[in-house]
């Protein structure tokens, strides 16, 4: 109990890694501005709205120039972003890049000039699309690596190579497969990460998952030097964690 408590001390500052929005994901229902709306009201200090990419269940109208779908990405992201402007929360830009077979990676650190440098980086292989991020000073964490659903290819694994972390704990995830994904991160040394993958403003993961820092980040440079300095906690089921 003191321990909780002390950490709750020394990592105030919770952010949640994994959402969505109506205006880019087309599986989720509330815009920008009502989900940044429902983390700040949750106490959390931001957000980071990671909507699906091109080849996932994206809101984008595929058959738009490049940067016109790229500027779709960022609009979303500004809507929220403006909307906190002066409230004390922080919104970043991220995606969950889908590059196949139902495997998708959380990707922070990038921003609008990245995408439009980089036409059809959507259609690269892991690999590839890692390489780029990369060199930008990205960070990549898979997203619920052993989700079990009939839209995802289970015969198909993770490839830790191109990874700096996993989402150990994805609130709409079954026990077994979180579970799956934490002994992914042991075995491979990677960095834990947690999130809602919330697409509604009133779902049941807002204020359940995320990371908790020990200062504000304002940008996706600031949140993947944090990340990559391990010294932060995951937020498991709305209490503060570690692997």
């Amino acid at each position: 109990m003191m321990g909780q408590k002390k950490e709750l001390q020394e990592y105030p500052y919770r952010y949640e890694t994994h959402c969505h929005c109506c205006w880019c994901s087309a599986c989720a229902v509330s815009s920008p501005r009502e989900m940044a709306e429902a983390y700040r009201n949750a106490g959390f200090a931001g957000m980071v709205l990671t909507d699906h990419f091109l080849r996932g269940n994206s809101a984008v109208d595929r058959s738009l120039p490049w940067g016109e779908k790229m500027k779709r990405y960022y609009e979303a992201y500004e809507a929220a972003r403006d909307w906190a402007a002066g409230k004390d929360f922080q919104v970043l830009f991220g995606l969950e890049h889908h590059y196949g077979d139902g495997k998708e990676v959380l990707t922070y650190g990038i921003d609008l000039p990245f995408l439009l440098e980089h036409p059809d980086i959507d259609k690269l292989p892991l690999s590839e699309y890692a390489k780029l991020v990369h060199k930008a000073g990205g960070f990549l964490s898979m997203a619920h690596p052993y989700r079990n659903r009939g839209y995802i290819n289970m015969n198909v694994g993770p490839q830790p190579e191109y990874l700096d972390g996993v989402e150990v704990y994805n609130f709409y995830n079954r026990p077994q497969e979180n579970k799956k994904a934490f002994l992914l991160a042991k075995k491979h040394r990677l960095l834990p990460t947690s999130g809602g993958d919330e697409h509604n403003c009133c779902g049941a993961s807002i204020g359940k998952s995320g990371i908790a820092l020990k200062r504000r980040v304002s940008t996706g440079e600031e949140l993947v030097t944090e990340l990559k300095s391990g010294d932060y906690r995951i937020i498991v089921d709305g209490e503060l964690s570690w692997m």
